[in-house]
């Protein structure tokens, strides 16, 4: 649509990031003299090092704060391509599912809101991922589980080193590396897996680094994720009801040679995806979803998203001394999506959103019936062309300077990044109408006739962080600084060319967000850690609302020895304002965009990790890994008010946060020979209220506790290539995940994949 603002680069910052690109090619070939790698040993990549906290569950456990991360080898297990089976692994995360295969998750950790994981950190190697992280941090785009290789999740005051969400903690994902074979040269894999529902997978990885005999090797990397799935709802009218995502990327670096005076390499990643998915935001009656919770209405039959991702990121490492190093990485994201899917639907002369008809079918009769096929006027129903485009672009740099005072050993980290992104809302309505079961088109709507709309904001964050090491203690102080300009710019129905706005606002927030965290080394492998941080959310552009804000604290105890790890950690997260965002996905029912302020709230909790083998510990000649992962939560309103948020309403004090169960465990167990592995999993989720409220949670908001077991297994044909196999839900347990964005939603049914691993 040429129309549209087409050139969002502005001169400043991103030439910076341009001109890094060009420059730091030659400085690599300068690094050193001609001595061959011939015989060199393959390196890790290490470019990452100053952007994440940690990159090991090793590293995690010497963290003076709470981090866990998922490493390879536990990914590997299920090989799940859905993250919130994933994330279950972690404490201290609440997450809503929405549509059993993880596409869209809901994350939120210590209590934050879940919505599309507004109130989180998401990145990508390092870099904000989500579509538009300041301007739209609701918009969703979320990378596939199947191509990552580990997964970081800060809380407490490690959370402030990324921003700008730091209320809850950030989520960090870890592409697939570079091939480095241990006989070097090139490798790869390749998974191919079919399973129930017609559902395919086929990932494949080929590459290497290339010794040159200069002053610098080169390596490169190709990627590919095909996933497929004909869905396990049924729709009334007939039809797929699941999704199909085609995601490569391409990797290209040069790194100098071992013996190069100045150590230092460049990284390029090119990412591309492109999904399509028949998604709906429409679930089911509580009724009908107790007789057939797998079914779809007919009112959902031409709801359908698109949607095209691209990042581009250049990752550039130099060691500029013995114990100083800089990283930076210039990164841009652009999204397009466009999610066609029913809004509301008419009855008695007015139109009904989706979700309250649903709550109450018997009053919205009309609409009821005309949602389930019953034929209808023309124009009843009406289906929204959510058409929006984002792009997110920005450059970082951290400086790392290591020295010593006395006896104490310092890794001083400084950090800069400037960052600009954008949403621009384009949208449209389409009227239909129900003939025999089927949705024929009455009426068309106007491109930009339903909302037309740009978003914009522009970043500047620095952050300072000094790891200290004195004696028993680590004392890791730190302190983020945000300032941000948002705008928010609206045109007529009826301007499509955006020729005059018909309304400009625009807000700054300059905010200082401070932390401290504490490690204290007691004897037989037994640590003590404490924190506390400033916990902060960007409002939206042109709202009203102030940020959001906390205090939040954490301490607990940690052991690691002989394959041996516990943790125990408590929260404290103390809002002085909790803010809701009115978004479709909440079930709307208010002001899309709108920011609602519910002021003071506390959550509190604890989270429990522990793994032990016990086959190491018994002299097995197999290895019995055992892992446990527990939540306590807790969180409610300390003042009464009234909102028209769907998830709030009329709140009392006292009330209890919406989507927050009271207890989460995780169980696994797994039995690993020379040439096979199994493992079994156990998730256990306590109910939770959809709304917010105190006491027993009404039949109509209660989301169900469930107990969830998927069990795996693998078993070496050769040396490269295994045969694999997974049940999830092995009981096949049916239950309802969640009332949003409209109606109960079932979570995934058992579902058996099976397939074949190849390494080379």
């Amino acid at each position: 649509m040429n129309h549209r603002k087409t050139n969002p680069f502005r001169p400043g910052p991103l030439t910076a990031a341009m001109a890094l690109a060009l420059a730091t090619g030659p400085v690599l070939a300068q690094a050193s003299d001609d001595t061959s790698r011939a015989n060199a040993t393959p390196r890790s990549e290490t470019s990452l090092n100053r952007i994440l906290v940690t990159a090991s569950p090793e590293q995690a456990a010497e963290t003076a704060g709470s981090v866990q991360v998922i490493d390879a080898e536990t990914l590997e297990q299920h090989a799940y391509s859905d993250v919130n089976r994933v994330l279950r692994q972690v404490p201290g995360l609440n997450i809503v599912e929405e549509e059993g295969f993880g596409i869209r998750p809901n994350i939120g950790i210590r209590g934050s809101g879940t919505d599309r994981n507004s109130k989180i950190t998401v990145m990508e190697d390092g870099v904000l991922i989500a579509p538009a992280p300041y301007a739209a941090p609701a918009a969703y785009y979320f990378p596939r589980m199947p191509r990552m290789s580990g997964v970081e999740v800060s809380k407490g005051p490690a959370a402030i080193k990324y921003g700008p969400h730091t209320v809850g903690g950030a989520v960090n994902l870890s592409s697939t590396p570079i091939p480095e074979p241990a006989d070097g040269g090139f490798g790869g894999k390749l998974d191919l897996f079919a399973g129930e529902f017609g559902t395919t997978r086929g990932h494949g990885v080929v590459g290497g680094y290339v010794t040159t005999g200069q002053a610098f090797d080169y390596g490169v990397m190709l990627e590919t994720l095909q996933e497929k799935s004909d869905g396990f709802k049924q729709l009334d009218s007939g039809g797929t009801t699941g999704y199909d995502i085609e995601d490569y990327v391409f990797k290209f670096a040069l790194r100098s040679a071992p013996d190069a005076a100045r150590q230092q390499s460049l990284e390029f990643k090119l990412q591309n995806s492109e999904e399509v998915s028949d998604e709906t935001y429409l679930g089911l009656t509580l009724d009908d979803f107790r007789a057939t919770p797998f079914r779809r209405y007919a009112g959902s039959q031409v709801d359908q998203m698109n949607v095209d991702h691209e990042t581009y990121q250049l990752t550039h490492n130099i060691e500029l001394g013995e114990r100083i190093d800089l990283t930076t990485i210039a990164y841009r994201t652009d999204t397009r999506r466009n999610w066609y899917k029913l809004n509301d639907v008419r009855d008695g002369g007015s139109y009904r959103g989706i979700s309250a008809v649903l709550a109450d079918p018997a009053s919205f009769a009309t609409a009821y019936q005309t949602l389930t096929g019953v034929d209808s006027a023309p124009g009843d129903l009406r289906v929204r062309a959510n058409n929006r485009e984002y792009y997110s672009h920005g450059i970082q740099s951290v400086l790392g300077i290591g020295f010593d005072t006395g006896a104490a050993t310092h890794q001083l980290e400084a950090s800069v990044r400037y960052h600009q992104d954008e949403e621009d809302r384009f949208q449209h309505q389409d009227t239909y109408q129900m003939v025999n079961g089927t949705m024929v088109l009455t009426s068309a709507g106007a491109p930009g006739s339903q909302a037309n709309r740009i978003g914009e904001a522009e970043a500047w964050a620095l952050f300072v962080r000094d790891t200290i090491d004195w004696e028993r203690w680590t004392l890791v102080p730190g302190l983020r600084y945000e300032t941000i300009d948002l705008k928010r710019t609206d045109y007529g129905s009826a301007d499509p060319n955006r020729t005059s706005p018909t309304n400009v606002r625009e807000n700054t927030v300059d905010v200082w967000i401070p932390g401290i965290g504490a490690m204290y080394h007691l004897d037989g492998g037994w640590r003590l850690v404490a924190g506390v941080h400033r916990g902060f959310s960007s409002p939206g552009p042109g709202s009203t609302a102030d940020p959001e804000k906390s205090w939040n604290y954490e301490a607990g105890v940690r052991f690691a020895d002989q394959g041996t790890h516990f943790e125990a950690i408590g929260f404290f997260n103390d809002y002085s304002n909790l803010v809701g965002t009115c978004t479709a996905s909440t079930g709307g029912g208010c002001t899309i965009g709108d920011q609602f302020e519910g002021g003071e709230a506390r959550v509190y909790g604890l989270e429990l990790v522990a793994g032990h083998d016990a086959g190491r510990q018994l002299g097995w000649g197999l290895s019995v890994p055992l892992a446990a992962t527990y939540t306590y939560m807790k969180g409610e309103f300390r003042n009464s008010f009234s909102s028209s948020f769907g998830e709030w309403g009329d709140v009392q004090s006292g009330d209890e946060l919406p989507y927050m169960p009271r207890h989460q465990l995780t169980l696994s167990a797994g039995l690993e020979g020379n040439d096979w592995r199994t493992t079994l999993t156990m998730n256990y989720v306590d109910e939770a209220r959809a709304q917010a409220g105190t006491g027993a949670i009404p039949e109509g908001q209660r989301v169900d506790s469930r107990t969830l077991f998927d069990i795996s297994g693998e078993y070496d044909v050769t040396r490269n290539a295994s045969l694999f196999a997974s049940v999830q839900n092995l009981t096949d347990e049916v239950y309802n995940a969640g009332f949003r964005p409209a109606g109960a939603r079932p979570g995934m049914p058992r579902t058996f994949m099976a397939g074949v691993k190849v390494d080379f």
